[in-house]
């Protein structure tokens, strides 16, 4: 145990139940595929795992902006701490699979310069192309919150969390009621991916680069744009049904309003009765959603009622002793979800996946994959993060006005948590 409570102790613990979570969910298809199918009808681990995830990342990650009142080191520190070990690992992929030990990844009827550069965004959920590895599909969404955080700080509106949550529930409530069901990447469909990719790329860029200038106006502009882009993606290029998309951001932005609760931004009552609406909003989506292959509206309600109180009871032992077994996995979290899908496939691969379970084999996985995520963090994303904090402490970053937000419209926030969502820190 270590000496004293940390603050940091409850969100690192969270995050390491949940990277396991998430790497049971996806190993139990090839090593315990008996108990995967008797479980999965009544708990979805895959979506526990991931709403943990989002409420950690919307706890923490507007934080880092509004703590800075800095655009550009925000996007300098999520950078550095997500690119660096996703492009380590997608490249690994790439090459196991032209060495013929794990399956190359199927890029469809899409060139290789489109599902590239869409990966380049970490959009690529949202621009209906494939993902070279499965679990990239939050990092989309991961994305999506990151532009919609910005919008709302260069606008002024980002202490409004809880009403933007409840908002987002409620469309996502009304829209599964009224039956609006779109087809996946339905705006692909319509204008053609490469034609999407290629404007978002675009757009992405110029919204980063005008939300990080000195000009106020082209501050606002490139917050905006980037803003309207993602929501724009989430509403009509989704692959998950429309509702679960805006619950996906609801429970991001609840995550957000829980912080400002906590340090004094807004009250409890105000916060409780948000993240009220949201759970309620989120689980009658999935009661009207039914039942459809893969989904059981029973097994996502009780994984999202399992992930809301996860967090709540992490929330309150944040000034309890955590053990140190749990703050050091979610420290390597981020490694843990984005290695164990290309480990899975090279043993799919090579070996094959198991008819009957094999829970030795299951820990054996484990057992291998925690050394190798230890190696990745302590050589790749440690050094790009040291990397990241020098450079959003720079000159013309930090200790130059010209590129801040007027701090008159931010309110000080204690200095950021680490986090990694489904991976990222900060």
């Amino acid at each position: 145990m270590p000496d004293g409570p940390s603050r940091l102790g409850w969100l690192d613990a969270l995050r390491g139940i949940a990277a396991l979570v998430v790497v049971f969910d996806h190993s139990s298809y090839t090593f315990m595929p008996e108990f995967r199918r008797e479980l999965m009808p009544e708990f979805n681990t895959s979506r526990y795992g991931i709403m943990v995830f989002f409420l950690v990342s919307g706890y923490i990650v507007p934080a880092s902006l509004e703590r800075r009142g800095c655009v550009r080191a925000f996007w300098i520190g999520r950078f550095s701490r997500v690119y660096p070990l996703w492009a380590a690992v997608v490249a690994a992929a790439l090459v196991a699979g032209v060495l013929g030990i794990a399956e190359m990844p199927d890029f469809g009827r899409q060139g290789a310069v489109t599902v590239a550069v869409a990966h380049v965004t970490m959009l690529q959920e949202l621009l209906g192309t494939p993902n070279l590895l499965l679990v990239l599909w939050t990092l989309s969404y991961e994305m999506a919150f990151y532009l919609l955080v910005v919008a709302l700080f260069t606008v002024r509106l980002h202490q409004r969390s809880a009403t933007v949550a409840v908002t987002l529930a409620v469309v996502a409530a009304v829209s599964v009621a009224a039956g609006v069901v779109l087809p996946v990447s339905a705006l692909s469909d319509m204008v053609g991916t490469g034609p999407l990719v290629a404007v978002t790329s675009i757009a992405m860029a110029v919204a980063i680069c005008c939300a990080s200038a000195t000009s106020p106006e082209l501050r606002v502009f490139g917050g905006v744009l980037g803003g309207v882009a993602a929501l724009v993606l989430v509403l009509f290029n989704g692959t998950v049904p429309l509702w679960e998309g805006l619950v996906i951001l609801a429970v991001m932005f609840l995550g957000t309003a829980v912080h400002r609760a906590e340090h004094g931004r807004s009250t409890w009552r105000r916060t409780a009765r948000a993240g009220a609406v949201v759970a309620a909003c989120a689980m009658g989506s999935a009661y009207w959603h039914g039942d459809v292959s893969h989904f059981t509206r029973r097994g996502w309600i009780t994984a999202f009622l399992l992930a809301v109180l996860t967090f709540g009871a992490g929330l309150a032992c944040r000034h309890r002793r955590i053990p140190h077994q749990l703050t050091g996995l979610g420290t390597l979290s981020y490694s843990v979800y984005l290695l164990h899908p290309l480990l899975l496939a090279v043993f799919d691969h090579t070996i094959g996946r198991r008819q009957q379970d094999h829970p030795l084999l299951e820990a054996a996985f484990f057992a291998v994959l925690l050394p190798l995520c230890l190696l990745t963090h302590r050589y790749i994303e440690a050094p790009c993060q040291a990397r990241g904090r020098k450079l959003a402490r720079g000159p013309g970053i930090d200790g130059a006005p010209l590129v801040r937000v007027d701090r008159s419209a931010v309110q000080p926030m204690d200095a950021p948590l680490q986090t990694a969502v489904p991976p990222q820190q900060d």
